[in-house]
């Protein structure tokens, strides 16, 4: 099984990176699944264009590798800062770029991170609209992480001891739902049609 984290930061460096490492450790340590992180402040993709939709040998060249990875991963955590109670331009950028035959008809677990008591916005933002055309199917269970410089730091003397302890322990919890998600949609996908041309996009 292999799941892909999307770190949504522009930042470098970023505590949504800080996060999403955390994810793909206790994936990979606790879960026992393979991994590929992505973090749009090393890689930032260039704006949507008409062009995407005609075959442009530039995008091609430079999405390939990007979706060859994405359809070979049976799940997602995307991971989002909260910067004006909104999802970073560059994350919903994404959105637009990959499609169905990357993203669909797989699980993913949204994760918000938030330097004070927000995150809930991102949620409902990547709920309502980043998953219509691209068929990506959003667990029940989000990770909302507040106060996040408190949290999730090697340096144990770095963390709120409490919050820290229940931040990692719920994290982990979620993640194996969504690897139980992973496993059940793989089998949806094997056995239904889920795409089809003459209903490439969603309602």
């Amino acid at each position: 099984m292999n799941i892909s984290i999307i770190s949504g930061s522009h930042r470098k460096p970023s505590q949504s990176e800080k996060v999403a490492r955390h994810v793909e450790k206790t994936l990979q340590q606790e879960h026992g699944v393979e991994t590929w992180l992505y973090t749009l402040a090393e890689n930032p993709l260039p704006l949507w264009d008409q062009s995407l939709w005609e075959d442009n040998a530039e995008w091609n060249e430079r999405l390939a590798p990007l979706k060859q990875q994405l359809a070979a991963s049976d799940g997602f955590v995307v991971v989002s800062p909260e910067w004006h109670g909104q999802v970073p331009a560059g994350l919903k950028n994404f959105f637009l770029l990959f499609g169905r035959f990357e993203l669909g008809h797989k699980p993913a677990m949204i994760v918000t991170v938030s330097s004070a008591d927000g995150g809930a916005y991102p949620v409902a933002e990547l709920r309502m609209s980043s998953y219509k055309n691209n068929r990506l199917c959003y667990i029940p269970e989000h990770i909302i992480v507040r106060n996040v410089e408190k949290v999730l730091n090697d340096d144990p003397a770095e963390n709120n001891s409490e919050a820290d302890s229940y931040f990692r322990e719920r994290i982990s919890w979620s993640l194996g739902i969504l690897k139980g998600y992973a496993g059940a949609l793989k089998s949806v996908r094997e056995s239904v049609q889920v795409h089809h041309d003459k209903f490439g996009n969603g309602m």
